[in-house]
């Protein structure tokens, strides 16, 4: 299995939305609506979102690809001098297991520690019921408060913050 980590363009855009219209709502449907999934999706992954994460809210993608087929992506976001937010991380369903969510996530942190050499701390956003909780615990992330975010349309986040010193 030959396995490639690159940076994203606006040019790659296409293959992130393809990814994420895969793994989303994998994610997602036994968690929230059909019609929340398909409203977070347009708000974070319509190509006007993310080619605004990418050039105006410093989002910074790194895509993984298995054998040249794209297979995962991750993204981090630069809040203030020493913290970041683990925005997004995915792997397509088929390429889980193989412990590539592991890699994505050190690839980030490799990406933030090239920003910021010295410490900082990481966090992120988990749904309460999102069983990636155990895995972001595996790599030493802890849950530091939790809330229900208003996303709009009526619609919230139940997320858990976890963060880690990295």
């Amino acid at each position: 299995m030959m396995k490639n980590i690159r940076i994203a363009t606006i040019n790659d855009i296409p293959i992130i939305r393809h990814m994420a219209e895969q793994v989303f709502p994998a994610t997602y449907k036994n968690i929230i609506t059909a019609e929340q999934c398909d409203y977070m999706m347009d708000m974070m992954y319509s190509e006007v979102s993310l080619h605004r994460q990418m050039t105006e809210e410093h989002h910074i993608y790194q895509l993984l690809f298995v054998d040249g087929d794209a297979a995962g992506y991750v993204s981090v976001q630069p809040i203030d001098a020493d913290l970041y937010e683990l925005q997004k991380i995915y792997v397509l369903p088929r390429y889980q297991g193989l412990h590539l969510g592991r890699e994505l996530f050190d690839a980030a942190v490799a990406q933030v520690k090239k920003q910021h050499p010295g410490p900082c701390r990481l966090f992120l956003h988990v749904n309460r019921y999102n069983k990636a909780k155990a895995f972001y615990e595996h790599l030493g992330l802890r849950v530091t408060r939790q809330g229900d975010y208003d996303i709009g349309h009526g619609y919230f986040m139940n997320d858990y913050i976890m963060e880690k010193e990295i």
